[in-house]
């Protein structure tokens, strides 16, 4: 299957006093691209949860190439790089979607745990899909 896609405008909001996007807000659509991702291949975030599991990312980087700008129409585009049995990795490429300049690319890996946050197997049913998603 294909990539993800999500798309939405840059919020005045999310912008600094330079009048671009503060850079902790890519963390945030990071998120916004992983839960459709998921939501795309399986259930909602919310469903993954009320089977007793949360998704902890353990481990993010981004690298910023170029800035973007209030009211820009802004698409994540989350790839599945690796679903294991406790962890999961995504890859994200955020660009303008009305230029298709790449801003950012970015990865999160995020852990399995339980509620009281003990690294624990991933559902099976989750894996399976995040699985069949790659084919």
């Amino acid at each position: 299957m294909p990539p993800r896609q999500v798309e939405f405008r840059v919020r005045y909001a999310e912008t600094d006093q330079m009048r671009v996007v503060y850079h902790a807000n890519y963390l945030v659509w990071c998120e916004i691209g992983r839960t459709e991702y998921i939501r795309s291949v399986f259930q909602s975030y919310a469903e993954v949860e009320r089977q007793g599991v949360s998704l902890a990312v353990v481990e993010a980087s981004l690298r910023f190439h170029a800035p973007a700008r209030y009211d820009n129409l802004i698409r994540v585009t989350t790839t599945l790089r690796e679903a294991r049995s406790r962890t999961m990795t995504l890859d994200y490429v955020i660009t303008n979607a009305e230029t298709g300049e790449k801003l950012v690319t970015a990865s999160t890996t995020l852990a399995s745990t339980d509620p009281n946050g003990k690294l624990v197997t991933m559902p099976t049913d989750l894996r399976n899909a995040l699985e069949r998603s790659r084919e």
